[in-house]
């Protein structure tokens, strides 16, 4: 497998292409450097946007297999509206943030409101055209080390609060997770492969180990 670029994927560059990249920025400049990166790539529209904390790119026609290439020139959290404007007007489309420097503090918020691709403007000059190609195949493409705290992140707020109580066998623990998000005796039988009888017997052993009567008080125990 060849060497991944400095900003490797999630999924290596595919050999498609976006239909159509929509390039968001409110540097005329800018607008040209990126659409030039995307020459020969896919149809390029430039869609100009006025520098604010609150930018509105207007009605964009952006569906499936397109792309928003914005310009994250804005301060932070006006660029995370843009993201969340253009995910709420044009849901089909994924987003691509061009940025000035790679950083978590930069990339890991960006990546939450809904990002899929990430690249410095250094990077963009080679790496645009396949970064959208990969973006638009339903790919990440941002750093590996940024990926990857990411994607701790979300399996973190995943897994179930620590309760306070007695050790747990290990289908006990099994049993436990989808207790607390509130899936019947039947969906844990039917998801663990095992009885219903045998799920309702380590529910009480639940209770039982975490001094509670009901299921739904070891639920709110869970929440603080």
């Amino acid at each position: 497998m060849p060497a991944l670029p400095r900003s490797a994927t999630a999924a290596a560059p595919s050999k498609s292409a976006a239909s159509t990249a929509y390039v968001l920025s409110s540097h005329p400049l800018v607008l040209e450097e990126l659409g030039r990166a995307l020459a020969g790539r896919c149809e390029v529209r430039a869609v100009p946007i006025r520098y604010s904390l609150t930018p509105d790119p207007g009605p964009l026609a952006a569906g499936t297999g397109s792309v928003c290439v914005i310009d994250a020139c804005f301060p932070r959290a006006a660029t995370q509206s843009l993201v969340s404007t253009l995910r709420s007007t044009c849901p089909e489309t994924r987003i691509l943030a061009v940025v000035e420097e790679m950083s978590a503090a930069v990339a890991l918020p960006l990546l939450r409101v809904g990002v899929k691709g990430l690249l410095t403007f250094a990077e963009s000059r080679e790496q645009l055209g396949d970064a959208v190609a990969t973006v638009a195949d339903g790919g990440y493409w941002a750093p590996r080390a940024l990926l990857s705290a990411f994607l701790d992140g979300l399996l973190e707020a995943a897994r179930p609060a620590r309760l306070p109580g007695a050790p747990l066998s290990p289908r006990e623990t099994e049993v436990l997770e989808p207790l607390l998000r509130s899936l019947s005796n039947k969906e844990i039988a039917e998801n663990l492969n095992i009885s219903e009888r045998t799920v309702k017997f380590h529910v009480s052993n639940l209770l039982d180990k975490f001094s509670v009567q009901r299921r739904g008080d070891l639920i709110r125990q869970s929440k603080f």
